[in-house]
């Protein structure tokens, strides 16, 4: 990710603006940034009196915690299922994830597997890597998930 703009290189082209007159235009041709780099420093600084810059990244809250986590817990070890089944059971229930949050080793942290919907005859036609690979894709099981050969 890219890192932001000194401070110092902020203050002179809000500087050339404000205080000499110049266009938004101006100011980025002198200190090589881009026009929109520029304006958007000048809105900043007119809009709030600070040339600091906004946030970069940040943490985001999982998805499925509380009664979500504890609905699909139960549910994958009930009967059979399908990652992308998972997601429109929770969009009826009110929640809308993408299929790779459901991934049960990645939003359970319990479930470590996720070959349920494969039965064992499966298995055992897959003796490939490749044959493995594609039963995978068939049945909407992510890469993350992939227990190999039983």
């Amino acid at each position: 990710m890219a890192k932001a703009y000194s401070l110092d290189l902020r203050k002179r082209v809000v500087e050339a603006v404000e205080r000499d007159g110049l266009s938004c235009n101006q100011a980025a041709g002198r200190f090589e940034v881009a026009i929109s780099t520029a304006i958007d420093w000048v809105n900043r600084y007119r809009r709030t009196g600070s040339l600091a810059p906004g946030k970069i990244g940040g943490h985001r809250p999982k998805k499925l915690v509380g009664k979500y986590r504890d609905w699909l817990l139960v549910r994958c070890r009930e009967r059979e299922f399908t990652l992308h089944g998972l997601v429109g059971e929770l969009a009826a229930r009110g929640l809308n994830v993408d299929y790779r949050v459901v991934c049960p080793s990645q939003a359970t942290g319990e479930l470590d597997k996720l070959d349920r919907n494969i039965n064992d005859r499966e298995h055992e036609r897959a003796a490939s890597p490749i044959a493995r690979r594609r039963i995978r894709r068939r049945f909407g099981i992510c890469a993350c998930c992939r227990t190999g050969s039983r």
